[in-house]
């Protein structure tokens, strides 16, 4: 089975109230399919997951010198909000 290539909790006052119903938001590697981050999750952390939800969020431009003004578009990956069975969480933030 393919790996998920980089998968990293997102911590902001969104996903922290997320976190008393029972979802996460994850950000993953932008070429991972749903399906193939749910067999994942649920092998990794032996959850059970009811749906999963995905977005890229905007881009952020990056400006550098006052003269020739290079624009550089930064590097984004997907970003996926999880929802967990009643009863199941995540080991490392448990939410009781």
């Amino acid at each position: 089975m393919d790996e998920v290539q980089y998968v990293n909790l997102v911590l902001t006052e969104k996903s922290i109230d997320l976190f008393e119903k029972n979802q996460y938001i994850l950000n993953v590697d932008s070429g991972s399919t749903k399906t193939k981050i749910k067999k994942w999750i649920e092998l990794f952390f032996n959850v059970k997951v009811i749906g999963l939800n995905s977005y890229r969020p905007p881009k952020k431009r990056e400006k550098r010198g006052k003269i020739n003004q290079i624009m550089k578009h930064q590097i984004h990956n997907k970003r996926i909000i999880i929802k967990l069975k009643p009863g199941y969480s995540i080991p490392l933030f448990r939410y009781q």
